[in-house]
């Protein structure tokens, strides 16, 4: 959605509310808005469940029985017709692509240089990916960003119009590390690990382990002198439709880029250019780097696989014209079938999906150790980034996502996380120390979906608690609290976290 007027002069401006306070909300009427601001409010009484927590994605909440298979169910509410929708997007985000030419003339195109092969094979059971267990295993669902310093008027431009880096100039914006017959690959990840650990009250010590980024075997040559790097596993797919849906003036209400009311708590908009080119608020990806959620699933096509789309037309994908060789071999579109080797209607239908993948209901809310575990992650101040609810928009494109009550736990604004999680990487007005708030809908899940799964925008975290403790900057009070507390107080925390 593009951002409204009064929305952007309110970013440009630095104003500051809290997270609940009033919004414009031109799409809600004065009854409905009244309605909106009770659901809303924060928590008070932790002796019993919220109404409507259990269903924390709305009418679209799935009560499918628990499995690796609960992250990949549709909307709970959609009709039949939808569904099948649904089930064709399904199909071309599992879909293996191959590279061109091919008899399979629906399906090549892939690369020249890529990731991966499917979109299912970074976000596996459409959950998150991990990083690589240590420095021998190979990066199957991480992928590395890649940039350098902007040197010229020109490339400062760059940024300060809304996009996100200054690409490599050999290797581009992102490290592929496979490629087709014939062309070497780009590099092969490396990540080593240094243990860290860390005393908690009562005696408890938690191991943290604190990743070094290298590239291997470059392909084509050596990098710039003054490359940045930052390594990405991929986030779970489940709810992006209701993020997408939520207001974005709600969004904003919640941003205080100048900590005007003192508590520490820093949240900032991002603002990129949408597939409209407009000026758009960006909520998806670690940094906020995109917009809609098309324009997500576009941008993964083309850097991930290698494949073209009507928003990302080269066929070559992230070949540079300094790999002359990657950019004059056989592409996959069929004038037949379309202009891009991913057509129109094709990237519609996985944005359809991406779009409509449900959100599980929660678990044992009434349990007390989870309620416990709910007062202690609001008064540790977690709620301060991690904000609850929202309620989406009453005119959201698709009836199904309109106007639910939703329970993301996210704010979607940019937070500086400290020195320890920083990639020291900008991405447009992303600092290197900051990241996009991520949703913990279905956290409690992740290892049901995947035991490989880690956490962080790196996958350093294998467990809720080292993510936690990884925490600084704006957190850092909130984390030392974690440390600083009861062991049961930290055992119910977790509870809490596993039941969403």
């Amino acid at each position: 959605m593009v951002i409204s007027r009064y929305a952007f002069a309110f970013a440009l401006a630095g104003a500051t509310c809290s997270v609940h306070a009033e919004s414009p909300r031109p799409d809600l009427s004065p009854e409905d808005r009244s309605r909106v601001e009770d659901v809303t409010r924060p928590a008070t009484d932790f002796s019993k469940p919220e109404r409507f927590e259990r269903m924390q994605a709305g009418a679209a909440t799935t009560d499918k029985l628990i499995n690796a298979d609960i992250f990949s169910q549709p909307s709970a509410n959609l009709d039949f017709e939808d569904q099948q929708r649904f089930l064709l997007g399904n199909g071309l985000f599992r879909k293996d692509w191959v590279s061109s030419p091919s008899s399979t003339q629906a399906s090549d195109g892939l690369g020249p240089l890529f990731n991966a092969r499917a979109c299912q094979s970074c976000h596996i059971k459409d959950g998150r990916g991990h990083a690589p267990a240590s420095a021998e295993d190979s990066a199957v669902s991480m992928l590395v960003r890649l940039s350098v310093p902007p040197s010229s008027d020109q490339e400062k431009e760059i940024l300060a119009g809304y996009q996100s880096a200054v690409n490599e100039p050999v290797y581009g914006g992102q490290l592929q590390d496979f490629a087709m017959a014939g062309l070497p690959a780009e590099g092969r990840v490396r990540v080593d690990y240094e243990d860290m650990p860390v005393q908690l009250s009562g005696g408890e010590t938690v191991t943290l382990r604190k990743p070094a980024l290298s590239i291997e075997n470059p392909g084509f040559g050596e990098m710039h002198p003054d490359v940045m790097m930052s390594a990405r596993v991929a986030n779970p797919m489940i709810g992006l439709g209701l993020l997408e849906s939520i207001a974005a003036d709600d969004i904003l209400a919640g941003a205080d880029p100048y900590d005007a009311d003192g508590d520490g708590i820093s949240g900032r908009a991002r603002f990129v250019i949408d597939e409209e080119g407009e000026l758009a608020l960006g909520r998806f990806g670690w940094k906020g780097n995109a917009a809609s959620i098309v324009q997500q699933t576009a941008d993964a096509f083309s850097g991930d696989m290698g494949l073209s789309t009507p928003l990302r037309p080269d066929h070559w994908g992230d070949c540079t014209k300094a790999q002359g060789d990657c950019r004059v071999l056989p592409h996959g579109a069929q004038p037949h079938l379309g202009e891009q080797e991913v057509p129109g209607d094709l990237l519609e239908l996985v944005a359809f999906y991406a779009r409509n993948l449900a959100v599980p209901a929660r678990r044992n809310i009434g349990d007390p150790d989870v309620l416990a575990g709910k007062q202690v992650f609001y008064e540790t101040g977690c709620v301060s980034c991690h904000a609850p609810k929202f309620v989406t928009r009453r005119d959201a494109p698709q009836e199904e996502l309109a106007f639910q009550l939703i329970w993301p736990y996210s704010d979607l604004l940019l937070h500086d996380m400290g020195e320890d999680l920083a990639d020291d990487r900008p991405e447009g007005t992303a600092t290197g120390r900051e990241w996009r708030t991520p949703p913990l809908w279905g956290i409690g899940l992740t290892g049901a979906v995947s035991k490989d799964a880690t956490f962080l925008h790196d996958g350093r975290a294998r467990s809720l608690l080292e993510a936690i403790l990884w925490h600084g900057g704006e957190a850092e009070t909130a984390r030392q609290r974690v440390v600083e507390m009861e062991k049961t107080e930290r055992d119910s925390l977790i509870r809490f976290l596993e039941s969403l």
